[in-house]
């Protein structure tokens, strides 16, 4: 009987566990309307900090109280943080959108990119002694210098291959006279041996 009591006391509506919600509408009291902005107030200026903290995220916060008393915070400069916001906002209405601002950026990096591609191969055909008619004296005389520069250094690499090829061919030579040398004995000593003899 004191089990039924019992559980029929934990299922009766007068009895909740946690915090129940409340309808979000304004608080006539007075006093409990100073004490809900105070709490609420206080986490709000809690949660900006933890968001700028964690996320690296700009945040100002400002909050005029009923009295007119002002609330702030801000990660970096309140004052620089609005000024960010009116440019955001005046270049989104200027330009249209963010979109149409990166296609004029992605557009000018195209142009530039086309540019150095067309240097580049400006640059090969004169490197191979074409399309030398527009350069002036001045301009190939540089081509002149750098082709010779880099002649030097391809003459130099070859060179340097060679003498590696031939030093190992002599190498592979001596070793080869050495396996004759050694062979001749083995087949001299095989024709001096009695064995043989018999």
């Amino acid at each position: 009987m004191a089990y039924e009591n019992k559980s029929m006391s934990l299922d009766s509506p007068q009895r909740k566990l946690g915090r129940g919600k409340i309808e979000i509408k304004r608080i006539e009291n007075t006093t409990n309307r100073q004490v809900t902005f105070c709490k609420r107030r206080n986490g709000l200026l809690k949660k900006a900090y933890e968001l700028s903290v964690l996320c690296d995220a700009e945040v100002a916060l400002i909050v005029f109280s009923n009295r007119g008393r002002l609330y702030e915070y801000a990660n970096n400069s309140v004052k620089e943080t609005i000024e960010r916001y009116k440019k955001a906002c005046a270049e989104s209405t200027n330009t249209g959108s963010v979109s149409e601002a990166s296609t004029q950026y992605y557009q000018q990096e195209a142009a530039k990119l086309r540019a150095q591609i067309g240097n580049l191969q400006n640059s090969s055909r004169h490197m191979m002694g074409e399309s030398l008619s527009s350069m002036n004296m001045k301009d190939l005389k540089n081509l002149e210098s750098k082709l010779e520069k880099g002649i030097n250094r391809i003459r130099s690499k070859k060179n340097e291959l060679l003498f590696a090829e031939i030093e190992y061919m002599q190498k592979r030579e001596i070793d080869l006279h050495k396996q004759h040398q050694l062979l001749r004995d083995k087949i001299a000593e095989n024709e001096r041996s009695p064995a043989n003899i018999m």
